[in-house]
């Protein structure tokens, strides 16, 4: 798809490969809708935006909140009249082991990282339909085609959207909304220290993993470039 004119929902904007996302999508001349649940995070990134020209919104939201979501997409269409192009990357991680992984950080997580790209692919869907189609770009994860001890909740989320993706894909294809998962690899960001469980991920999953860390920047260029060619899955270089 060509980039320019589109506009763009990019949920976790508000940082790590959001944030990148983000900036990225604007310098191709994207219109952009930034989600988050920081107000003030989302708010100056926004003026940043303005201040290169770029038209950009801030609209908070929890994506564990389904109201939330759906008041944020039903806010995006009234001010764009429109949206092209969703990028569910929002997301959080939780570590423990299968022995004694809280229940509760799982179901949070299950909310954030299934249920909210799942409720916002509901919404966007006939969005896309009235306009004639449009691209979801769901941000997975290479943990969901591995096996790390401790992070089992976390990949299963993920494996869970690969899933809902792959679904999706085929059932949206009549109505030219393209569907497209990409495979973060391990990143430079903040995610570990914000994961939840006793056991965070900067320590021993960490030490476990032996390939390539990839900046924000670069994962943002790849879902950029997804955007434009359009393969089915999306893996980094």
């Amino acid at each position: 798809m060509e980039i320019r004119g589109k506009v763009v929902v990019v949920t976790g904007a508000s940082a790590g490969i959001g944030l990148a996302t983000a900036r990225s999508f604007a310098r191709e001349g994207a219109r952009l809708a930034l989600v988050a649940r920081s107000t003030d995070a989302l708010s100056k990134l926004a003026e940043e935006l303005h201040g290169e020209g770029v038209e950009a919104i801030a609209v908070p939201a929890d994506f564990r909140d389904p109201e939330q979501i759906r008041g944020v997409i039903a806010e995006i269409e009234r001010q764009f009249g429109r949206i092209d192009i969703l990028i569910n990357n929002a997301g959080q991680a939780a570590a423990g082991t299968i022995a004694d992984v809280s229940l509760d950080d799982f179901r949070q997580i299950v909310e954030l990282n299934v249920y909210g790209p799942l409720i916002a692919m509901q919404e966007v869907i006939p969005i896309m339909r009235r306009e004639g189609g449009g691209i979801i770009i769901n941000v997975s994860s290479m943990v969901s085609k591995m096996h790390i001890p401790g992070l089992a909740a976390y990949a299963a989320t993920k494996a869970a959207l690969n899933m809902i993706s792959d679904t999706a894909r085929g059932e949206l294809a009549a109505d030219n909304i393209r569907v497209i998962t990409v495979f973060p690899r391990l990143t430079a960001t903040d995610f570990g220290t914000h994961s939840l469980g006793r056991q965070k991920l900067h320590s021993d999953q960490r030490s476990r993993y032996s390939g390539p860390i990839d900046t924000p920047e670069h994962v943002a260029e790849i879902i950029v470039s997804a955007a434009v060619d359009e393969p089915e899955e999306q893996y980094m270089d």
